[in-house]
C-alpha cells in the first residue's frame, strides 16, 4: 500500500501521540448496555454516510445510497436501498464489492435504476435496473467511457445521460501499444483537480432508446453542458452550459433547451452576465423553468443564488427572490404549480422553505438548528429530506405537516454507543464592530468553568458556512479534551452578500480579524486556556491558518492542509485563473496586490508556531507546492515544522487509510503541544 511522504523528523511528543492513537484505535470490547464510551479514531469505519433519496411514483417506498468506509479493501463501498413511506421496511437492494449509487425509479415504477462499475471497468459507471418483481439486475448503458447525471424519461422508454466526448488520439489506436502520450495544452483554464491536464474533449448530453437500444448525441459544440433535465411532455431537455465566445475566460453560464434528438433545435433561454445554473425544474404543465441565478460574474468566488423563472415557451427571465439576502437551491415544485419548495441556508444552518413564484413571498416551512441537504419530490406533494444535526448524522426523513419524521435509523445504534459533544452557538464582536458567528463544541461531560485547550478549525471555501451538521472531526478533537471553535469569518456564506463579498481582493484581513475576535472572546469567557490555542483548516483553512500565525504569535499549534501564501506561484499551476485576473489582475499589471495577499510568505520570519503542512501530491485546486514553499520557510527559519505529503491523493483526502491517518496526524500534533508532558 502506498504510505505518505513524511519529511523532516516529528517531534517526540508528537510521535508518542501518535503511536497511543494508534493503539486507541485498535478494536474493544463494547460497553456495558446503557453506557456510552468516547468516540475513536476507528469509528471513522463505523460510521454510514446517507445520501440520494428518491421517492417511488407510487409514493410507497424511498430509495436512498449508503456508504461506508472500508479500512480491509481500502476503500469507500456504496450499495443501494429503500425504506417504505411509513418507516417498517427497510431493504438492502445490492451487495456488490464494486458499489453502487444514483438509485432512479423509472415513471412507470417498473425499474429501479442505479450507476455501478462492474464487469469492464475500463468502460466506466453504467446505468443498471432492477425489476420491481424481482431477479437479477442488468446493464442498460454501455457507452464508452461511462454516463452521469442520467434521468429517466416521462414515459420511461428512454434516458438522458451526460458523457465526455471520446478521445480523438485513441480512436482506431493499437489498444496493445502502452506507451504514453504526450500532454498538449491549449485551453486558458488548462487545469482541474482530480481531471489534471484539460484537453478539448467536452461533455455533452445523449439519449439513450431504451427497446432499440441506441444511443443519440443531442448536443455537440466546444462547450461543456451540464444539469440536464426532462421536460414533462419528454420532447425536449433543458440544461445549463458556457457558450461565450471564450467560456474558460468568463464566469456566464446560461440556461437553454434543446429538443430530444439528434441534431435537435437548441434555445437560449437566459442571457444574465454572470451564472445561471441548475438544479432546473420544470413546473408540473411545463409553462415554467424554474433555475438559479449567482451574483454578478465578478463575484466569481462569492456568489449567492437567487430562484428564478423563465417561460419555457421563450420570453423574459424574471427574478423571484431578489429582495432576499440568503442563497436558496434545490427546487422542487410543488402540485399547485404556483410555488417551489427549496433549501435556505441562513446563519448556520440551512432550512426548508416555500416561495411563492407571482408575488416572492418567502415562508420558512421548516426551521431550527438544523441542516437539510436534499429534498426529494414524490407524487401528491409527499417529500422526502436527508438532514441533520450537530449530533446526528445525515438521515432521510418524510417532511409532513410542517415537521420531519425520520425514516432511516443507519446510524442510531452507533449514535447511542458513543459520548458526542455539546455544540452550540456563540457570537464575538470584532474590532472595527462586526458580530462575527459560530459554533462552540465541548467535550461531553466537561465541568463548566473549567478552561480547556482549544482548536480553532477553519473551514475552506471561502463560499462555504460551518453549521450545525454532523462534523466527525469536531467530535474526534472533542471526545480527546479539546474545546473547539468553528468561525464563519466574513467571506462565508449564510450571512447576505455584504458579509459574503467583503474579502474581495483583499484576503486575509477581515478573516484573519474575525477569527482572532472569536478566540479573544472564548479566552474572555473562560472556555480556552490562552495558553494551549491551537488552530488549523484545509484549502481556505489552511490558507487562512497561514494568515493567522504570521499575524498572531499566540498559537502553539497549527496545522495548515492544503493551504498556499505565496499566492503568485500559485498563478498558472491551480484552477483560479479566472478569479486572480478576475479580482486581483494580472501579475505583470498589479504586483502590489499580489504581494499583499502574500504576506504569511513574506512576513515568514514573523512566525513562532510550530506548523504541521500537509495535502495531496496531486492537488490541482491548491497544488502541494503552497505547503513545500511555506515548510521550507518555517524549517530555514529554525521554527519546528513539518510535511506530509499523500501520494494519489487530490484537493480532498480519498483513501480511507489516509483519512484515518490525516485525523491521528492532526491528533499527535496538537497533542504534542497542547498538553503537558504529564497530563
Amino acid at each position: 500500500m502506498t504510505r505518505p511522504m513524511s519529511i523532516h523528523p516529528v517531534n517526540m511528543r508528537a510521535c508518542q501521540a501518535l503511536a497511543f492513537l494508534l493503539l486507541l484505535a485498535l478494536p474493544a470490547a463494547l460497553p456495558a448496555q446503557g453506557a456510552r464510551r468516547p468516540l475513536r479514531l476507528d469509528d471513522l469505519f463505523r460510521l454510514k454516510t446517507v445520501r440520494d433519496p428518491q421517492v417511488s411514483p407510487d409514493g410507497q417506498w424511498v430509495a436512498y445510497v449508503v456508504s461506508q468506509l472500508d479500512s480491509v479493501r481500502d476503500k469507500s463501498n456504496a450499495d443501494v436501498w429503500m425504506v417504505s413511506w411509513d418507516g417498517t421496511r427497510t431493504v438492502q437492494l445490492t451487495h456488490s464489492l464494486e458499489g453502487e449509487s444514483s438509485p432512479r425509479w423509472s415513471p412507470d415504477n417498473t425499474y429501479l435504476s442505479f450507476t455501478a462499475t462492474r464487469g469492464d471497468s475500463k468502460n466506466g459507471s453504467q446505468v443498471w435496473v432492477l425489476d420491481r418483481l424481482g431477479g437479477e439486475a442488468r446493464q442498460l448503458t454501455k457507452h464508452k467511457g461511462g454516463v452521469s447525471s442520467y434521468q429517466w424519461s416521462p414515459d420511461a422508454t428512454r434516458l438522458l445521460f451526460l458523457a465526455q466526448d471520446p478521445d480523438s488520439a485513441e480512436l482506431g489506436a493499437d489498444s496493445a501499444k502502452k506507451s504514453p502520450r504526450p500532454i498538449v495544452v491549449d485551453r486558458y483554464a488548462f487545469k482541474r483537480d482530480g481531471d489534471g491536464y484539460l484537453n478539448n474533449r467536452r461533455t455533452h448530453v445523449y439519449v439513450y432508446d431504451i427497446a432499440k437500444d441506441t444511443v443519440a448525441k443531442v448536443t455537440t459544440g466546444p462547450w461543456d453542458d451540464s444539469q440536464p433535465e426532462w421536460s414533462p411532455d419528454g420532447r425536449s431537455i433543458a440544461f445549463v452550459s458556457e457558450r461565450g465566445k471564450e467560456p474558460d475566460r468568463e464566469n456566464n453560464s446560461d440556461v437553454f433547451i434543446v429538443e430530444a434528438r439528434a441534431g435537435g433545435a437548441v434555445r437560449q433561454m437566459t442571457t444574465f452576465d454572470g451564472p445561471d445554473s441548475g438544479p432546473l425544474a420544470f413546473s408540473p404543465d411545463g409553462k415554467w423553468l424554474a433555475y438559479t441565478q449567482g451574483s454578478e460574474a465578478k463575484w466569481y468566488a462569492y456568489s449567492k443564488d437567487h430562484l428564478a423563472v423563465v417561460p419555457a415557451a421563450g420570453g423574459a427571465p424574471r427574478v423571484v427572490t431578489a429582495s432576499l439576502d440568503r442563497s436558496v437551491g434545490d427546487p422542487v415544485w410543488n402540485a399547485d404549480g404556483a410555488s417551489l419548495t427549496m433549501l435556505l441556508e441562513d446563519d448556520r444552518a440551512v432550512h426548508i422553505a416555500r416561495i411563492d413564484v407571482a408575488t416572492g413571498r418567502v415562508d420558512r416551512v421548516l426551521e431550527g438548528r438544523r441542516v437539510v441537504q436534499e429534498i426529494a419530490e414524490g407524487p401528491g406533494g409527499k417529500l422526502a429530506v436527508l438532514a441533520g444535526v450537530a449530533n446526528r448524522p445525515n438521515e432521510i426523513h418524510v417532511f409532513e405537516q410542517g415537521a420531519l419524521r425520520q425514516l432511516t435509523h443507519a446510524n442510531d445504534a452507533w449514535v447511542q454507543e458513543v459520548q458526542l459533544a455539546t455544540v452550540e452557538d456563540f457570537s464575538a464582536k470584532g474590532k472595527d464592530g462586526t458580530i462575527v458567528n459560530g459554533l462552540l463544541a465541548r467535550p461531553a461531560g466537561s465541568a463548566a468553568g473549567r478552561a480547556l485547550p482549544m482548536l480553532l478549525r477553519i473551514h475552506g471555501g471561502p463560499a462555504a458556512q460551518d453549521q450545525h451538521a454532523f462534523n466527525f472531526e469536531r467530535e474526534l478533537f472533542a471526545a480527546n479534551g479539546y474545546a473547539v471553535i468553528n468561525v464563519n469569518y466574513r467571506g462565508s456564506t449564510g450571512r447576505g452578500s455584504a458579509y459574503q463579498q467583503a474579502i474581495y481582493a483583499d484576503w486575509g484581513n477581515k478573516e484573519v480579524q474575525d477569527l482572532l475576535a472569536a478566540v479573544d472572546h472564548m479566552v474572555a469567557t473562560g472556555v480556552a486556556d490562552p495558553n494551549r490555542l491551537g488552530i488549523g483548516g484545509w484549502s481556505y483553512g489552511g490558507i487562512l491558518t497561514n494568515y493567522t500565525i504570521a499575524t498572531d504569535t499566540r498559537f502553539k499549534a497549527a496545522i495548515s492542509g492544503a493551504g498556499s501564501s505565496m499566492q503568485l506561484t500559485m498563478y498558472g499551476t491551480d484552477q483560479y485563473i479566472y478569479q486572480y485576473e478576475t479580482e486581483l489582475g494580472a501579475p505583470w499589471k498589479n504586483p502590489k496586490a499580489w504581494e499583499k495577499v502574500s504576506y504569511p510568505f513574506y512576513k515568514a520570519d514573523k512566525i513562532r508556531t510550530p506548523t504541521l503542512f500537509m495535502g495531496g501530491k496531486d492537488d490541482d485546486n491548491v497544488p502541494i507546492t503552497g505547503g513545500e514553499q511555506m515548510y521550507q520557510a518555517l524549517k530555514s527559519l529554525g521554527v519546528e515544522t513539518q510535511l506530509v505529503v499523500y501520494p494519489g491523493q487530490n484537493h480532498g483526502i480519498s483513501l480511507p487509510s489516509f483519512q484515518k491517518d490525516r485525523l491521528a496526524r492532526y491528533l499527535a500534533w496538537y497533542d504534542g503541544h497542547l498538553r503537558p508532558a504529564t497530563q
